[in-house]
């Protein structure tokens, strides 16, 4: 079996999870930009991080013969010193050149504040611009649903984004409906204590259908399982689930978004 990761934070991870991935068919994955835990003090900290997404990740998941890619943006979590938010806006599009870059991600809301409201109408006008692929992140918790409309409503008033090129992830049940509706790509997370779980995320399976659906662990710095995806492909499997199902959802609907980026290669 063949899967592809479109979100996890392999900045946070070891060399065994590398290998965990390999021996598990996970040979292509993408790490979005994000919070590191805590705030950064000034812009020399993005430039490092960026650097570190863009040149030493790949070298070090090359040595598991796995191909890595990444997004560049500000977190909304950052969104709130609009100081250091206009100096990260103003040196992201000379990353988003390297050459294992995919687009603007993951940006969008937190709180649903006016500071990340307005750092996300930037990022947005950045991607327009560029005719980037978006990767969105949406609010946690009782936020979700009117975050998830309030970026919604922004994408689909620039009109030079088009809605099949944007990924809105961490969907739950009630946001799913809205989202499909519009035209947009949307990401399922799965974590062990908060978000979804493989069981929940194959009922979304079933309720909303195979197409636009993204499966991911965002494994990261907290507590997450880098093979989340297998693991919930397995529940797919024990329910019963033909191959060619379980193969569309993990491989072929990432490899189908994430190639509207020319950069992007499937392994």
């Amino acid at each position: 079996m063949k899967v592809i990761d479109p979100h996890i934070h392999m900045v946070s991870r070891t060399t065994d999870d590398y290998l965990a991935l390999a021996i598990n068919g996970i040979h292509t994955i993408t790490e979005p930009a994000f919070w590191a835990g805590f705030d950064r003090r000034g812009v020399d900290g993005f430039h490092d991080y960026f650097h570190h997404l863009t040149v030493t990740e790949p070298a070090r998941a090359a040595r598991f013969n796995i191909k890595h890619y990444c997004w560049i943006g500000l977190n909304s979590k950052e969104a709130e010193n609009q100081k250091l938010a206009e100096e990260v806006l103003r040196i992201i599009p000379e990353y988003l050149d390297r050459p294992t870059v995919l687009g603007l991600g993951e940006i969008g809301l937190n709180k649903n504040s006016r500071n990340e409201i307005n750092v996300l109408e930037r990022q947005l006008e950045i991607a327009a611009k560029r005719n980037e692929l978006v990767l969105i992140h949406t609010p946690h918790l009782e936020d979700k649903l009117k975050g998830t409309r309030i970026i919604m409503d922004m994408i689909l008033n620039e009109k030079r984004i088009k809605p099949s090129r944007v990924l809105i992830d961490h969907a739950e049940e009630h946001t799913i409906g809205e989202i499909k509706e519009k035209g947009f790509w949307f990401g399922l997370t799965l974590y062990p204590n908060s978000k979804g779980s493989p069981e929940r995320a194959v009922d979304a399976v079933e309720a909303y259908g195979s197409d636009n659906i993204c499966i991911n662990s965002s494994a990261d710095w907290s507590v997450s399982d880098p093979l989340a995806t297998v693991k919930c492909a397995n529940e797919m499997r024990r329910r019963g689930h033909p191959e060619t199902l379980i193969q569309k959802v993990f491989y072929e609907n990432p490899k189908a978004f994430l190639s509207q980026c020319p950069k992007f290669k499937a392994g």
